[in-house]
């Protein structure tokens, strides 16, 4: 106890206990301010006791098991975190009622105990056939949401049947050549109930047109589908890696699926701007948040010089995040980013719509930490990073299955992935309350370091002249190859435990199933689209192609010839032809 509290020792009272300072409006004058203010009946703030300060910032008095303790990102973790913490923490400026600016504890007024997140699980393999079945097979057991997996031909531009392709048809995701794979992809899915998020970035505005095409068949107007596609070229040229064309025309073409979608496709969300690829390239989770958000900041900027207003297109952005295994950072990630956005959307940008201040989200578990050592361990890595994602207040969830360290998922796995959301949504009571770890010394203090990091890397950002020249200059590259070495190197030192690789290992064989892509998928896949080619009506084709070069010479926006191109059948790897010839193609200079 300490010397203030030892004063406030009363002379007894016989109408009160020992405490002496109840409430009384005579409480003696040697009380605590917060006991006497409590004795008047005022309202206190929380206090706390100094020496009890003093003690977090000493090392336990104990023996602790490590000579230090870190997050996943190497961030040092305190042994006891207190008030003193976060001593400089205003409600209504930092936090705010959920639903309300600056939105760190969620962008919904009743968040879940309105409605749950959308489970969105991340599937494509094989043929357009293949991945139709698994979507209606996942629908019928509670996913609430589509998300397409290209495969890695699609995702570069190239048909199926292009000699860099031969290898790779349906063994990264689904083989979606021309406008006939993408009606068989959604045959008897109903466009206007369910939402898509498509993972394409490079051909992002070509497999749009191609949706807004398959639902047009379907008898649903543009103004009816909703859904998501990624299309951020940023981070392809930062950590994908899978660029076509050079970044100034890459920004073009997404400013101008911004302009055409607030028209004609008001509910489709015209970007996702991810942090997920940068995370899993092996950046720390601060350098995810600040690599993201200067991103977004990018595209905001581009769609002003575009001739926008912010509030026009702003609504319709959203984001996606990585879930890492490291819980109250993923926690204090999300929260930062809310809190951010929202800041510099209001006071930089000057946006007046409160829907453009708000960051929305996708979080999908950690690829990149499941490992093919005793893949059933991936269960609990997956079970923790969206327990993460839900405590941090994602819009919408993939979790990872358990095989994916060595396939793309098989069935039972996907379920169970599947199953673990659901779980989580259903039994587990996370989604009761709005932001349960608000309040925490720990978690705010956390998140108040975010926000700190991430404001330290604008400012270098800004320092290169903004993103696309730090791009140019190897400076986000060489940061994430730095941050994934210092990563490694701790993982092979044991500093990092990675279960059943480097302790609890197990000389135990594999025994769960993986799916195998057999070779005949690629034979019926070019078969479909040669077919195609030799079916189509070719004036019309030509046609299409030629008004689509014209625009790209030009400065007309892409999309209404994209979508003509699209209806007369022409091929996405014919399309990226085109733009090839009027873009060029990006070749990264050497970073070290």
């Amino acid at each position: 106890m300490n010397d203030e509290s030892a004063k406030c020792r009363p002379e007894p009272s016989p109408t009160r206990g020992p405490g002496n300072c109840g409430p009384s409006k005579d409480a003696p004058a040697n009380c605590a301010p917060s006991e006497r203010a409590q004795a008047a009946g005022r309202a206190v703030a929380p206090s706390f006791d100094p020496a009890a300060i003093q003690l977090a910032d000493r090392p336990t008095s104990g023996k602790e098991r490590r000579e230090r303790f870190v997050t996943v990102s190497d961030r040092p973790i305190k042994a006891l975190y207190t008030p003193a913490d976060v001593a400089d923490l205003d409600y209504a400026r930092d936090l705010g009622t959920p639903g309300e600016f600056p939105f760190t504890r969620g962008i919904h007024e009743s968040m879940y105990r309105g409605r749950l997140w959308t489970m969105r699980q991340f599937s494509g393999f094989g043929s357009a056939e293949d991945t139709n079945a698994r979507y209606k097979y996942l629908l019928a057991n509670g996913q609430t949401g589509l998300s397409v997996a290209f495969h890695m031909p699609t995702i570069m531009g190239y048909d199926s049947d292009h000699p860099r392709s031969d290898g790779e048809v349906g063994k990264l995701g689904v083989a979606i050549d021309s406008l006939a794979d993408m009606e068989v992809l959604f045959d008897g899915i109903p466009l206007d109930k369910v939402s898509t998020s498509m993972t394409t970035n490079a051909p992002a505005s070509i497999l749009l047109c191609m949706y807004i095409a398959v639902a047009e068949k379907q008898g649903v107007r543009p103004d009816q589908v909703s859904g998501t596609i990624q299309n951020d070229i940023l981070k392809e040229y930062i950590a994908q890696k899978s660029y076509i064309f050079p970044p100034r025309p890459s920004m073009r073409l997404i400013t101008d699926i911004f302009a055409y979608a607030a028209k004609h496709v008001p509910r489709w969300n015209t970007i996702s701007i991810s942090g997920y690829h940068i995370r899993e390239a092996g950046s720390t989770a601060v350098q995810e948040l600040a690599f993201t958000l200067a991103d977004g900041m990018e595209y905001i900027r581009a769609g002003i010089a575009a001739g926008l207003d912010v509030d026009e297109f702003a609504p319709r952005l959203s984001f996606f995040f990585n879930a890492h295994n490291d819980l109250f950072e993923e926690v204090a990630k999300y929260r930062a980013a809310r809190r951010i956005w929202a800041r510099v959307m209001r006071d930089q940008f000057g946006a007046k719509d409160p829907r453009s201040w708000m960051l929305r989200f996708h979080t999908q578990t950690a690829g990149c930490s499941l490992t093919s050592q005793q893949p059933e361990n991936n269960i609990a890595r997956t079970t923790v990073q969206a327990l993460a994602a839900i405590l941090g207040g994602t819009q919408s969830l993939h979790t990872n299955s358990m095989d994916e360290a060595l396939a793309l998922p098989s069935q039972k796995a996907a379920t169970i992935a599947l199953r673990t959301q659901q779980i989580l949504a259903e039994e587990s009571g996370v989604a009761n309350t709005i932001d349960p770890l608000a309040g925490s010394y720990f978690v705010e203090a956390l998140t108040d370091e975010m926000e700190r990091g991430a404001r330290d890397y604008f400012d270098q950002i800004e320092a290169l002249g903004g993103v696309i020249p730090a791009i140019e200059k190897g400076f986000f590259q060489r940061e994430i190859a730095d941050a994934a070495y210092r990563y490694q190197r701790q993982v092979q030192s044991g500093e990092q435990t990675i279960v059943g690789v480097n302790k609890f290992i197990s000389g135990e064989p594999l025994t769960i199933p993986i799916l195998k892509i057999e070779p005949e998928v690629q034979r019926r896949q070019i078969e479909r689209t040669r077919r195609v080619r030799a079916t189509r009506d070719q004036a019309e084709w030509a046609a299409s192609l030629a008004v689509l070069k014209r625009a790209g010479e030009g400065t007309d926006n892409v999309m209404p010839h994209l979508l003509r191109a699209v209806k007369a059948y022409a091929t996405l790897g014919e399309i990226c032809d085109v733009m090839r010839e009027v873009f060029g193609v990006y070749r990264e200079p050497a970073i070290y």
